[in-house]
């Protein structure tokens, strides 16, 4: 069973003079650590690259502007941005932090991701907390916008768990029950969606209102519109759209041949206003954009393909260009999907991610994070040891 448990490693042992690397004109750039903060998961979990802070369990809210961390048997809420942190509550032993709210006020924490036939769970809100012993394998996903609310992964069957359903637990009530479809209408019994395949990224909406989650190899997967109109079903790859605060859920289905190949030549970015998102194919070399409203299909472009290799995705700030990184280059597209530059990187990119002010690329590699300006030149790297993907800059 896959779980959404991440280390925090916030050490500035690892950190080097990012101004080693001089660019293409043999000038250094100035400092010694990224411009801006910088998360990536690594095989050890999360680090935020230039922060000292001691090895410890913790979980970032999806906007990576909030970090909660175990600090001996406190919860510590941490601002990566500023580096600066405040005790949230004493807990007992055994609490992971799984999940944070996204207005940073609330976290949810669980003793064990392993299979079980019961749940503890603890929300910790504003410093007051509340347990839950639950039936099943339960996984925490998702506050709603009131954090009134908790999206919860069922996992069944709980004792050997090989799929799951998005459920709603009420935090009042401590009740579990299935979410709302797109009308606002609740899912009749027996029409709850059951996820099989790969979950691949999320990515928040600008507003912290909805929560996307792409999807892979879903062969015979049967939408809750498709279970109570008896249709057959059959998406090998959906973006899960899910409304923190009007509760609803809806899945955009992506065209033949998304989904066919691996999960890891599949990544998603959303732009920063909000109004579409965009996923990518490098094994069919294929972008489909999504508009976030109709929630539909509204275009596939042409896009680098590299078969066999790791997908990242990132906008622009303005919205008018992506970033895609396909194998050990980074392409920049325009929307029609004509490739406007082409950089090299010395190894295959593991995530990409862009400065506020469009200045900086910043990519992920082998152990390491470096940024590029805008013509591809180096200006700065970072070693990073175990790194899995660049998950964030800000």
């Amino acid at each position: 069973m896959t779980t959404r448990r991440t280390i925090l490693t916030l050490t500035g042992a690892a950190l080097v003079a990012a101004c080693d690397l001089p660019d293409k004109s043999g000038k250094p750039e100035k400092g010694d650590e990224p411009p801006e903060t910088v998360l990536a998961d690594t095989r050890t979990g999360l680090v935020v690259l230039g922060s000292v802070r001691p090895g410890t369990d913790a979980a970032a809210s999806a906007d990576s502007r909030v970090i909660y961390a175990i600090s001996g048997q406190d919860l510590v809420r941490f601002d990566p941005g500023s580096g600066m942190s405040t005790r949230s509550a004493t807990l007992g032993g055994g609490w992971l932090p799984r999940v944070v709210s996204t207005d940073g006020t609330a976290c949810a924490l669980t003793r064990t991701p392993d299979p079980r036939a019961t749940t503890e769970l603890l929300v910790v809100r504003d410093g007051r907390s509340r347990e839950y012993r639950l039936p099943g394998a339960i996984e925490p996903d998702a506050f709603t916008t009131g954090n009134d609310g908790l999206f919860v992964l069922d996992w069944l069957p709980a004792a050997n768990p090989d799929h799951y359903r998005v459920r709603l637990l009420d935090l009042a009530s401590g009740t579990i029950g299935p979410l709302l479809t797109r009308d606002k209408s609740a899912v009749p019994a027996g029409a709850e969606e059951e996820m099989r395949g790969e979950r691949r990224q999320q990515a928040p909406s600008p507003d912290g209102q909805v929560l996307y989650t792409l999807y892979t190899h879903q062969p015979g997967h049967r939408h809750t519109r498709d279970l109570l109109s008896g249709r057959p079903g059959n998406a090998h790859a959906f973006v899960h759209v899910l409304h923190l605060t009007q509760r609803w859920a809806y899945c955009i289905d992506l065209p033949h041949p998304f989904g066919e190949g691996p999960p890891d030549g599949h990544a998603m970015a959303v732009p920063a206003d909000g109004r579409e998102l965009a996923v990518l194919d490098i094994t069919s070399g294929q972008i489909a954009y999504a508009g976030t409203t109709a929630l539909a299909v509204s275009g596939v472009v042409p896009a680098p393909a590299a078969p066999g290799a790791a997908a990242s995705l990132a906008y622009s700030p303005e919205g008018a260009r992506l970033f895609a990184g396909a194998g050990r280059t980074i392409s920049t597209l325009d929307h029609g999907g004509t490739v406007r530059a082409r950089w090299s990187m010395p190894a295959d990119v593991r995530g990409l991610a862009v400065s506020r002010d469009g200045r900086r690329v910043y990519c992920g590699g082998a152990d390491e994070v470096r940024w590029v300006d805008a013509a591809g030149a180096t200006r700065g790297r970072v070693p990073v040891d175990g790194l899995l993907s660049l998950r964030s800059v800000r």
